[in-house]
């Protein structure tokens, strides 16, 4: 597994703002092992899954995405 890129507030939609982590996994994690490393990311990071391309070497590249929540603050 290889270390995510990380690109912060790209917008999807107006007034939404998305921090996205890109993770490479390697061919040799089965399946079930890269399904509790996502749940893991997903329960305690906040992170949900975007896309998954799996290419033809095996190498699986996971997008991963949450939203930013920016604070206001009142006066």
């Amino acid at each position: 597994m290889t270390r995510p890129n990380r690109r912060p507030w790209m917008a999807t939609s107006p007034g939404v703002e998305w921090e996205f982590d890109r993770i490479t996994l390697s061919r040799d994690l089965s399946r079930s092992a890269v399904t509790r490393l996502l749940t893991d990311r997903a329960e305690h990071g906040g992170w949900e899954l975007d896309r998954v391309r799996i290419s033809a070497d095996g190498t699986r590249r996971v997008i991963l995405r949450r939203k930013i929540i920016r604070m206001v603050r009142t006066a």
